[in-house]
């Protein structure tokens, strides 16, 4: 099973140079490498320049944002599993591809996730969080799985549609949600750690984006015929604080 993993970037130059290695070093043979890099002026298409040969695929062009580069990889992915690796991320170990591609066809699923640990912004040595994803439940009561750690067969995109770039913030909820919550897609919990990221991202790295992303996330319920409670941004922080317990 060839496995595309796709890392959008836009002056990642800090961070690209070991999220790279760490898909180059899977253990895993059949791996399509994609990288969409939004047209970076810091330095960050040179240091992808330097793996070039080992990558199948690099665009170096204007887009209109994360989730709009995140589309342009999936479509021109050819592999039969998608994974999307961010720019400040890195696979914890060098097998989690091997890992997740046996569930895959062990199980006959649709999509794999697992564990995603957060470490700090500058030294992904210090792990702040674990997100135990956990077996699949129900997305009202503040479950669903770590997107970094998601890979899903490359037909549901086909079949279901891509991100929602009009959510700015919050497409990877709402493609989640309407995989899971509306289509039904099958899935498996893989209870190992798959990436270490780092932390903060668009959606939690200010109060406006944390309010905006709210927002987003109740419009999600909304535009897929699902339930919303009001006490639902609440459940996601006692969430997010019993993560630093663990």
């Amino acid at each position: 099973m060839k496995v595309s993993i796709i890392t959008v970037c836009y002056n990642s130059v800090n961070s690209i140079k070991g999220t790279i290695e760490s898909v180059l070093n899977q253990t895993y043979g059949d791996i399509e490498y994609i990288i969409i890099d939004g047209g970076s002026l810091d330095g960050t298409l040179e240091v992808i320049n330097q793996y070039k040969d080992q990558i199948s695929l690099i665009i170096s062009e204007a887009d209109a944002g994360i989730y709009d580069a995140m589309n342009k990889g999936i479509v021109n992915a050819t592999g039969e599993i998608v994974g999307i690796l961010n720019s400040d991320d890195i696979y914890f170990s060098n097998n989690v591809i091997e890992n997740l591609v046996n569930t895959f066809k062990t199980l006959a699923v649709d999509a794999v996730y697992g564990n995603v640990i957060l470490s700090k912004l500058d030294n992904l040595d210090n792990h702040v969080r674990k997100w135990v994803a956990g077996k699949r439940k129900t997305f009202i009561w503040g479950w669903h799985p770590p997107h970094p750690s998601l890979f899903i067969k490359r037909d549901c995109y086909r079949m279901l549609g891509l991100y929602k770039t009009e959510y700015q913030i919050s497409a990877d909820f709402e493609l989640m949600l309407r995989f899971f919550e509306v289509h039904k897609i099958t899935s498996a919990y893989l209870d190992e750690v798959i990436v270490n990221m780092r932390m903060g991202g668009a959606s939690t790295g200010s109060i406006k984006n944390m309010l905006i992303g709210n927002i987003n996330i109740r419009r999600a319920f909304k535009e897929n015929g699902l339930p919303y409670f009001w006490i639902y941004p609440g459940i996601r922080i006692i969430k997010k604080i019993l993560q630093f317990v663990n």
